[in-house]
């Protein structure tokens, strides 16, 4: 039985399953503008939905009673929010959810003049449900456990990219009126080192009324004992000239970077309490011990490469539908007699940025990774593009370790390509050698 067919429901002679209606949702955050096709009688109708939870399950609950025993396809623009976390409880309804850009892209051919309309978006979200709906896949949702890691290891990045723009914000603060504290708070500006020295000390004339003696014990409660390191940091202090003596410009960057630096310790705080229940929830995962298995992985990509691929085996027939969903697996366009490869555009970029970092990091932990690596960059590849490289061989292997239900082991693998003769596991065999 495929994923689309449930019991009760009809199939036509393809095996694809016949909906009782097939609708286009055109959500937003207030409403969403319905177009349903009834496929029976070939009548559509439009209509528009509020965004209550009331609304949304008298709604649903009326498709149900009015198709007894059957299923409804439903077409919209995201695989997650609101909307879909609310209609993904019904059993009636299968959802297709679409790339945001296939929907622009079919809107602009029958409007090349960019016009835009609610319902009429809705109505062309139902016709593509209507006459391709064998190019589209009934979406399936993860199991609880796989549903929350991902949650968790999304807002964790967000808390990260917060913390890198407060980062920016304190550094180019600090260039304006107290340059010095970039070299005294620490070369880490998320450290708790810099919070606790900017927080103490947020301007140059502050630090310098400080005794000597309590900036050398506030080195010392933040493990900075080295006598030359810490000798020659008091030395700067007592000597340090102000960039400017505007007294406005002062207390303007004093405030600023008070507030910031505050932020910044709430937000550390908030991204250790993010990683403790990642790992947690890692650790109990049926799949930890394949993820947990890839070299480099560690415990922020390995949660994050197991919510790339999903509980559902079968939701990618293949690897090369990963590594295009990914944005992994580049581009090629042709016209007459040129052709030109790009990178992946329309992608998801948290996927893209996990199995990027991944291969960033396996350089350091895998051999025959860092050797890959190497040779690309010796024929002249960029080292984002090399990564991106190594990323695709790394999708391979973890396709085939999902797939299999088993831990990557790099003897096996290289073994594998020391039987294909690959010149990867020749010049790792000759490296020691060359040492």
């Amino acid at each position: 039985m495929s994923q689309d067919t449930a019991k009760g429901s009809k199939s036509d002679g393809n095996g694809e399953e016949t909906f009782a209606a097939l609708i286009g949702i055109d959500w937003a955050d207030e409403k969403h503008d319905v177009h349903l096709y009834d496929v029976a009688s070939g009548a559509s109708e439009a209509s528009v939905l509020p965004h209550t939870p009331e609304d949304l399950v008298a709604w649903a609950t009326q498709l149900a009673q009015r198709y007894p025993g059957r299923r409804v396809a439903i077409c919209l623009e995201q695989a997650r929010g609101a909307l879909v976390y609310a209609l993904m409880r019904y059993e009636h309804l299968v959802l297709f959810p679409i790339n945001p850009v296939t929907m622009k892209r079919y809107r602009e051919a029958f409007a090349p003049s960019g016009s835009k309309n609610d319902p009429t978006d809705a109505q062309l979200l139902c016709e593509l449900l209507r006459m391709h709906r064998d190019k589209l896949r009934a979406w399936k949702p993860d199991d609880a456990a796989t549903r929350q890691l991902q949650l968790l290891c999304e807002d964790r990045r967000k808390l990260v990219e917060m913390r890198i723009n407060l980062l920016l914000r304190v550094k180019a603060t600090l260039k304006g009126y107290f340059p010095q504290a970039l070299t005294w708070a620490g070369v880490d500006l998320t450290h708790p080192l810099a919070s606790d020295f900017l927080l103490a000390w947020p301007s140059l004339a502050d630090v310098q009324k400080a005794r000597e003696q309590t900036v050398r014990k506030f080195y010392w409660a933040h493990c900075v004992t080295r006598p030359q390191v810490l000798e020659q940091r008091l030395k700067e202090i007592r000597e340090a000239q102000p960039l400017t003596t505007d007294s406005v410009i002062i207390e303007a960057g004093r405030l600023s970077v008070q507030m910031l630096m505050t932020q910044m310790r709430h937000l550390n705080h908030a991204v250790k309490v993010y990683e403790g229940r990642i790992a947690a929830a890692f650790k109990q995962h049926p799949e930890h011990d394949i993820f947990a298995s890839f070299p480099g992985a560690g415990p922020t990509l390995a949660p994050r490469l197991l919510v790339a691929f999903g509980s559902d085996r079968d939701r990618f027939a293949e690897c090369g539908e990963l590594q295009t969903h990914s944005g992994i697996a580049p581009v090629i366009e042709r016209s007459g007699k040129q052709v030109w490869t790009h990178w992946r555009w329309a992608c998801p970029t948290f996927l893209r940025q996990t199995f990027q970092e991944y291969a960033r990091s396996s350089v350091v932990y895998c051999g025959w990774a860092r050797t890959c690596y190497d040779r690309m960059l010796e024929r002249g590849m960029k080292p984002q593009a090399a990564f991106r490289a190594l990323a695709f061989k790394w999708q391979r292997i973890m396709f085939r370790c999902w797939k299999d239900r088993m831990p990557y082991n790099e003897e096996r693998y290289l073994k594998a390509m020391q039987k294909q003769d690959s010149p990867v596991v020749k010049a790792l065999m000759a490296f020691p050698a060359k040492a």
